[in-house]
């Protein structure tokens, strides 16, 4: 079973909320199920509204320090307005559709730290809205994001860190206010280099892939930036050597800039 949590309890008497999802490990464009259970209290309660969402803390960058932000990116109403009779179970059931730019939390079977997205639940009693903590799910790559995943890996690419910033990548499909950044240490052979950094950018049908290669810092100069994006299908990726894509690339943007 999955993850279960007192919601709240409404009032004096009044009825307590669980939320229960009932498998935690989902992917891109995929669909979280669960149901919200409520418990009637000792009187009858008026439930004006009830929704489920998606929510991700992301990093906002100021003028002087980088802040936290709770966004909800998607949200899902579960009915009109009903009464919880004293001493009365209701029970909603719920099946969430996530957003393709979900970003993951997953990657080689552990948990990205720092990556807090979870599963929200709000109550509308009497014009008032009573929201919950957040249930985690798990995020898993997509088989097309695994490929590149996978790539970096075959090159000798190390995971550093993975962030979510707020903000939107020109050139792009982004269509939700922040985006994900996994952030890979290179190898040797890449000794002009600092960091790789790798978005994904998902729809239905294909995905954007973002590279931002980091240049180490010289004597006599300051580090720079130089980005890449490319197209790959989400159901016709398998007919590519990404490691070979990818380590074609690098050798000839690092080459072009005297960095390798």
């Amino acid at each position: 079973m999955g993850f279960k949590r007192l919601l709240a309890s409404l009032g004096a008497g009044g009825a307590s909320v669980e939320t229960e999802l009932t498998e935690l490990n989902v992917v891109p464009g995929g669909v979280v199920q669960g149901e919200v259970r409520i418990q009637g209290g000792s009187v009858d309660q008026q439930i004006e509204g009830l929704s489920v969402g998606m929510q991700a803390r992301v990093e906002v960058e100021g003028t002087d320090q980088e802040t936290k932000q709770d966004i909800e990116f998607t949200k899902l109403r579960l009915g009109g307005a009903f009464e919880v009779k004293a001493g009365a179970v209701h029970v909603v059931p719920f099946g969430l559709e996530i957003p393709w730019e979900t970003p993951i939390t997953v990657l080689g079977g552990q948990q990205l730290r720092g990556m807090n997205i979870g599963v929200t639940t709000e109550l509308e009693i009497a014009r008032a809205v009573d929201s919950g903590d957040l249930d985690p799910v798990n995020v898993h790559p997509l088989p097309a994001q695994q490929a590149i995943l996978d790539a970096f890996g075959q090159l000798g690419f190390g995971f550093r860190s993975a962030d979510m910033e707020r903000g939107h990548i020109r050139g792009t499909r982004q269509r939700l206010p922040f985006y994900q950044e996994i952030e890979f240490f290179p190898p040797q052979q890449y000794r002009g280099l600092n960091q790789v950094e790798l978005t994904f950018i998902a729809d239905d049908r294909e995905m954007d892939v973002v590279l931002e290669m980091d240049k180490k810092p010289g004597l006599f100069s300051e580090g720079s930036d130089s980005f890449r994006s490319f197209k790959v299908g989400l159901n016709d990726f398998q007919g590519t050597d990404w490691a070979a894509y990818l380590n074609q690339w690098l050798a000839q943007v690092g080459g072009q800039r005297n960095w390798l």
